[in-house]
């Protein structure tokens, strides 16, 4: 039996945002942009934790994406590290002291959010 359908029902590739989430509070600004960029659609956040952990599915899906965003606190790179211990080496880096946002000494207030949402923005529309 042969499939004759004529509509495409593939989707394009998501774009995805691994931020670090870590226990800083630029940790905490990278799970915040990354959770409003989702709730947005510009992107989806994805398990960075099932990368780290090599969860099949999670790596296959990675795999598939148009674009990577990672999104890291601080200059430990922890969210960098892990995408790139599994062999994910294609993707988009920001590092929220690199522009500014000093690690223990930025609360996770709209200003600041906003500008990591907005450099986001900025990488995850840049080719």
């Amino acid at each position: 039996m042969s499939d004759q359908s004529n509509g495409c029902i593939c989707q394009a590739a998501p774009k995805l945002i691994f931020p670090c989430s870590g226990a800083a509070d630029v940790g905490e600004l990278t799970d915040r942009a990354a959770r409003r960029l989702t709730r947005e659609g510009i992107a989806r956040m994805y398990c960075l934790a099932g990368i780290g952990g090599r969860v099949d599915d999670i790596l296959e899906s990675t795999k598939t994406a148009s674009t990577i965003l990672v999104i890291d606190g601080c200059p430990a790179d922890c969210a960098r590290r892990t995408l790139e211990s599994a062999n994910l080496n294609s993707f988009k880096h920001l590092r929220l002291t690199d522009i500014g946002l000093e690690k223990g000494k930025s609360p996770a207030i709209g200003e600041r959010i906003e500008l990591v949402i907005s450099k986001c923005k900025e990488l995850l529309q840049a080719q």
